[in-house]
């Protein structure tokens, strides 16, 4: 099969991102191969959202095919697709006047839970089993037809949170990992009464035991609030109550600029990655440093468009699927990629020690998620097809090019 990306490139980018001529760089970031996935026809838009390595298998979630793709991580080689039946299936691709929908669509995010799988869904959070390849439960978390989305987890007190941000008034839902039940919810409505703008990435710091979100926007935060909740104070929630985040004891809020968040990494010391997918036209496309500890903004850099952010500790860096990067480093037309106002597709690799970029390689078409393996030293990026959907600059996506699984070398 033709290979998505790298080498259906303009000459500048084949020299750097292919070695020229000489059969490619042998060492460093760089393009390693690209894998098809079953189900998923020439020139179709294949829908998937995020996925992410536990042992020696990379997982996507993949609406195309309602299903959870498994993958080798030393080989690459798709080796299942993970499906429910009757309760347990997954929503699949929603539309909403036939256009794809992704408030109702799933599977969403995934998080690894021991030898388990979380995975949201549509009004509900699915337990797959990999190893029997099955989900063995849906536990409910809503009954409004909205998606359950990102994740995190607190593996000390087995607690899983998970966003459903499409709601009247975005949640989180707490789920207790021993018994598998819903324990308690958070609400998203800010001091002036307004229901938060949405809700992306969350992540768990064990060694302060907060939970860090990002708020897609509030009155004092419109283009984004970086959330520390304390876990203490959610865990002091009664159980199957409910509370207004900004009621949690000690709960912190902090500005993020015009970023319009997605994705969020705990790097190296007190840092965080914050992947800004701005919406403002002609905005820089940034990737924002902040102290964790106070919300300080220590760099901002032209790195953004993306949406999910992974920092491997192998190689102290930064990972960002920017689907949304352009030629100008800055926000084509209200942030959205279209023939008139494209979009030039990379893999972003951020130095976490000095929070300057590193590279960036073209990855393929809405290439949005980026999962990396410190183990094999691999980033997995996967992609759409070329031509579907529109607004992938022909730099980068050859309009022949299929969906399939991108690897990456990070070293």
């Amino acid at each position: 099969m033709r290979p998505v990306s790298i080498c259906c490139l303009s000459a500048a980018m084949i020299l750097s991102a292919c070695g020229g001529g000489d059969g490619g760089p042998s060492s460093g970031a760089r393009f390693l191969s690209t894998t098809p996935i079953a189900g998923v026809g020439g020139g179709s838009n294949f829908g998937f959202d995020l996925g992410t390595v536990n042992a020696n298998r990379y997982y996507l979630t993949d609406r195309s095919n309602a299903a959870v793709d498994v993958f080798d991580t030393a080989t690459s080689t798709l080796v299942a697709q993970i499906q429910g039946t009757g309760a347990n299936a997954f929503a699949g691709t929603g539309l909403t006047g036939g256009k794809v929908d992704n408030s109702i669509s799933g599977p969403n995010g995934i998080n690894a839970v021991g030898n388990l799988l979380y995975v949201g869904d549509v009004n509900s959070v699915k337990i797959v089993d990999p190893a029997a390849k099955q989900i063995v439960k849906t536990i409910t978390v809503g009954t409004n037809g909205k998606r359950a989305d990102e994740g995190c987890l607190d593996s000390v007190h087995n607690l899983y949170m998970i966003a459903t941000p499409e709601a009247d008034t975005p949640i989180v839902t707490l789920i207790n990992t021993v018994t598998q039940a819903v324990v308690a919810t958070v609400t998203f409505t800010d001091a002036a009464g307004a229901a938060s703008a949405g809700l992306e990435a969350c992540q768990y710091d064990a060694a302060g035991d907060t939970f860090y979100l990002n708020n897609d926007g509030s009155t004092a935060h419109p283009h984004g609030e970086f959330v520390a909740l304390p876990g203490a104070a959610i865990r002091a929630i009664p159980a199957g109550g409910s509370v207004n985040y900004l009621a949690l004891a000690g709960v912190r809020t902090y500005d993020e600029g015009n970023c319009d968040p997605t994705g969020l990494a705990l790097g190296p010391n007190n840092d965080v990655a914050v992947g800004c997918r701005e919406g403002t036209t002609g905005a820089p496309l940034l990737m924002q440093i902040l102290d964790r500890s106070n919300g300080t903004i220590l760099a901002s850099i032209n790195a953004g468009g993306g949406d999910q952010v992974a920092y491997d500790p192998a190689t102290n860096r930064y990972y960002n699927a920017a689907s949304r990067w352009t030629a100008s480093g800055k926000a084509a037309t209200d942030g959205a990629c279209s023939a008139a106002s494209p979009c030039t597709p990379m893999l972003a690799i951020v130095d976490a020690a000095t929070r300057t970029l590193v590279t960036m390689l073209p990855s393929g078409n809405n290439a949005h998620s980026v999962a990396v393996d410190g183990v094999t030293s691999k980033a997995f990026v996967p992609v759409s097809s070329g031509s579907s959907p529109a607004g992938c600059a022909a730099s980068v996506c050859d309009p022949q090019a299929p969906a399939g699984l991108v690897t990456f070398a990070t070293k």
